[in-house]
């Protein structure tokens, strides 16, 4: 069994030590969904949302989530981060978001990606819950990360 870093050996909660890691280049890549109604997503789409561009907004929303996830995250280490992207796809019935997050450091980004995604998800329901307050956020996910003593992982075809 794979023993879980954040217990130390009494089995209480502990911030693991990178002080002897070696800094790589790290990578991670999360995805998440909202699905909505047609209403919402035309608006958001045609940027007639009376809360203004929502998808401008979330996006900056899901980047300042990534750089402030160790506040967030009571065991996460704060990070340097040196890239931060979060993208969106509009489906058939809702729109996907995928955020991007690099370093280079002693820890990964895979918190840091998987909040982005989030809270950019979280802004689009509060930007357009006016129009449809039953949207969902759905498939919040790790596709992949690269770095560190682990070094590559990925979930393939989803």
């Amino acid at each position: 069994m794979t023993k879980l870093t954040h217990l130390d050996a009494t089995g209480a909660a502990h911030m693991v030590d990178v002080s002897t890691k070696a800094d790589t280049a790290r990578e991670a890549v999360a995805e998440g969904r909202i699905s909505m109604s047609r209403d919402a997503l035309d608006a958001i789409r045609e940027g007639t949302a009376k809360k203004g561009d929502v998808l401008a907004t979330a996006r900056i929303a899901g980047i300042m989530a990534a750089k402030k996830t160790a506040e967030l995250i009571p065991l996460c280490h704060p990070t340097m981060l040196s890239k931060v992207a979060v993208d969106f796809a509009f489906e058939e019935s809702g729109i996907r978001a995928t955020a991007v997050v690099r370093l280079n450091g002693q820890t990964g980004v895979e918190m840091e990606a998987m909040a982005a995604v989030s809270v950019a998800l979280l802004t689009i329901y509060d930007m357009a819950k006016a129009v449809d307050k039953g949207m969902v956020l759905s498939g919040i996910q790790l596709l992949s990360k690269t770095g560190g003593k682990s070094g590559e992982w990925s979930r393939g075809e989803c």
